[in-house]
């Protein structure tokens, strides 16, 4: 993808800023959901006629952390551009406005939805337009993955991942990224990594399925000389090739085509009259219907898991009557109660295997298509198996092996964070099954170079702007014993002691690349509406206060700090009354790396003062620039923890922006 239009420095002081009243005037024509449309300057080239420039779309997009790593990524003159975010949350929206669309400038939008409404897809792409996606990056919550058929708790973050894979299936992206904690790993005796492997490798290249079905409709290739089975799985593989809009027609095709096999099979399985009193017959047909009319239970189950969370269904009597209704009307509970129906009926030796051909198909509807191959491969001799597996192997849109599990550290992170990454790389691109570090062992950025500078304001304090290092509180003395550990380093953390920036300077200065820069000052802003208003609070430093703790745990975390860790502390802490019931507080160590940064402040103990972290200084240990802003509430608690989204989730949550820049430039080294 080559642009054509002139270069443009977009540090160039001659671009003015609109004026206020234009803004204020513009601002109030416009509704919230068009607020990423409004501040920016007009669409202007960034780009010479020697840049290869790759889209990206980033989802569950947070804070921004994916995104931003991709901005500051550019590997021999090609880079992305930001094309869409997306995020349920309204804080996550005004932070992405207020960064990418007010400060700098481009013309990345935000859709602010759930992504499992119907129309997410549709509203998705027009936000797109006519543009191709090159990368899809995002991390659907670790709550979301499940077992397909076995989901016992129904909140609206069941199964996210199959939505996030819906968008990969319509978009076809060159490569994509799935991030999630390493637990996903083992998660249900890790069944679930396994589960997310098969779905990735079930989805196809739609011009390859024909080929399958020439290779079905061959029966001699197969192990059966069944008809109504070759049949049934060429309109199983029908769901996979038709169009989205024709998907439920070729459903309720298949639902209808197998039901008809049973209608002709019923008078010589069972007499009129148990026709008609039966109950397992019963069961059979009004399971067909209601397996003919799976949109609109879809529909409903959706609804009623909406309705459950809104009224905060969960641990109470209610909870497990809403589970099995849910459960009772999945394809998967009324294919099973069909067959126990069929098995309860006493049919007779001769027609048992039509019966056992009709439960077979109704199992394979229910199928990943991963599963519709190692089914057909089972029916096939050994003559024909490499036959198929040179199908399969083409048939599959996207080649992924493992996954990676990625330290932050390893990239210049002053964060042992660990990671999971799925990378699926479509199959005609080069594959990629890793990221090699950018530093090494001994190399890894410390707590102290990321935050020393910070270090001059105490409890219930908070700074706008930057001090001297002869005015940090009390951190000489640390200066002198932890120089040696401040490094000249690239942007990725490589020491590089001739060109090289420290830590700080590299956050104070940005690491976006020059494409991206621009001279507008970084700015807060409480909530949407002072945005519209234009009502900014510039400052060369922001998010930097620290939380009002009163005197006794003030006291306990001096204690803490003073013996060197929580469980270390307990005896003292006992002996002065000092006793918590929080968990655990996590003591930083200044040579070393901190713990994984999570939502919660209070977690965690500063260095060299007895004081829990300001957002400023997990943004940095999470590698944010300062002039990342993150707006809106600082913190929240109680059940405002549900649907809010303050700073310290926003930091706790995102993906580290220098892990996901040596990301994005493997990529653009080999993408095609």
């Amino acid at each position: 993808m080559k642009f054509e239009e002139e270069p443009l420095n977009k540090s160039d002081e001659s671009i003015e800023e609109p004026t206020a009243d234009y803004i204020e005037q513009v601002y109030f024509d416009l509704s919230l959901k068009n607020i990423s449309n409004v501040g920016k300057t007009s669409s202007i080239s960034l780009y010479d006629t020697s840049s290869e420039v790759f889209t990206f779309v980033d989802l569950f997009a947070g804070a921004g952390g994916f995104s931003e790593g991709f901005l500051q990524a550019e590997v021999d003159n090609r880079f992305y551009e930001f094309i869409v975010a997306n995020d349920i949350n309204e804080n996550c929206e005004l932070t992405h406005v207020a960064r990418y669309n007010h400060q700098l400038g481009l013309d990345a939008k935000f859709l602010c939805q759930d992504i499992t409404e119907p129309d997410f897809l549709d509203n998705l792409l027009e936000k797109i337009g006519n543009r191709k996606v090159d990368v899809v990056c995002g991390g659907p919550p670790c709550q979301s993955f499940s077992l397909a058929g076995k989901r016992k708790k129904f909140d609206k973050k069941d199964d996210l991942f199959s939505h996030y894979l819906n968008v990969i299936k319509e978009l076809q992206p060159k490569y994509f990224v799935m991030e999630n904690v390493k637990g996903i790993l083992t998660k249900e005796k890790g069944k679930i990594k396994e589960r997310i492997l098969k779905e990735i490798n079930s989805i196809v290249d739609v011009n390859v399925i024909p080929e399958l079905m020439f290779f079905i409709k061959k029966s001699g290739k197969l192990n059966i000389q069944n008809e109504f089975l070759i049949e049934g799985l060429i309109k199983r593989l029908d769901i996979e090739y038709c169009c989205k809009a024709d998907k439920q027609d070729c459903e309720e095709s298949f639902i209808r085509f197998v039901e008809t096999k049973f209608r002709s099979l019923s008078p010589k399985i069972f007499d009129y009259q148990t026709s008609k009193m039966d109950e397992n017959v019963s069961t059979i047909r009004h399971g067909f219907n209601v397996l003919i009319r799976s949109k609109a239970w879809a529909k409903l189950s959706k609804d009623i898991i909406k309705e459950k969370d809104f009224c905060n269904i969960d641990n109470d009597f209610f909870v497990d009557s809403f589970s099995r209704f849910l459960t009772d009307i999945s394809p998967y509970e009324i294919i099973a109660k069909i067959e126990i129906a069929f098995n309860s009926l006493k049919i007779s030796k001769e027609y048992r295997g039509e019966c056992d051909d009709i439960l077979t198909l109704l199992r394979i509807y229910t199928y990943s298509f991963d599963e519709i191959l190692a089914y057909i491969y089972s029916l096939c001799d050994e003559e024909h198996k490499e036959k198929l597996n040179n199908i399969a192997e083409n048939l599959r849109l996207y080649r992924i092996k493992k996954p990676f599990i990625a330290n932050a550290s390893n990239y210049g992170v002053p964060q042992n964070r660990e990671r999971v990454l799925f990378i699926g790389c479509r199959k005609d691109q080069k594959f990629i099954s890793e990221i090699p570090p950018t530093v090494g062992e001994n190399e890894k950025v410390s707590v102290f170079e990321a935050l020393y500078d910070l270090d001059f304001i105490g409890n219930n304090q908070e700074a706008k702007v930057y001090q001297s290092l002869a005015e940090l509180k009390g951190s000489n003395n640390l200066l002198k014993e932890f120089k040696p550990l401040v490094k000249k380093r690239a942007a990725d953390g490589k020491p590089d002691a001739l060109k090289g920036k420290t830590f700080i300077e590299w956050s104070k200065q940005g690491r976006l690349i020059d494409r991206y820069r621009c001279n507008r000052k970084s700015f807060y802003v409480r909530n949407t509406d002072e945005l519209l208003k234009d009502e900014k609070e510039y400052g060369s430093l922001h998010n930097h206060k620290t939380s009002n703790q009163n005197e006794s745990v003030i006291k306990r975390l001096e204690v803490i700090l003073r013996e060197g860790g929580y469980k270390e502390a307990q005896p003292k802490l006992k002996q002065h009354g000092l006793t918590s019931k929080k968990r655990n507080y996590n003591v930083l160590r200044p040579a070393e790396q901190s713990p994984t940064i999570m939502t919660i402040s209070d977690d965690y103990i500063h260095y060299n003062s007895p004081r829990s972290l300001t957002v400023r200084e997990m943004a940095r240990l999470q590698s944010f620039d300062d002039s990342f802003v993150f707006q809106g509430k600082r913190s929240t608690g109680g059940n405002n923890r549900k649907t809010e989204v303050p700073q310290f989730t926003l930091v706790g949550n995102a993906v580290p922006p220098l892990l996901a820049r040596t990301l994005a430039n493997e990529i653009l080294k080999v993408i095609k």
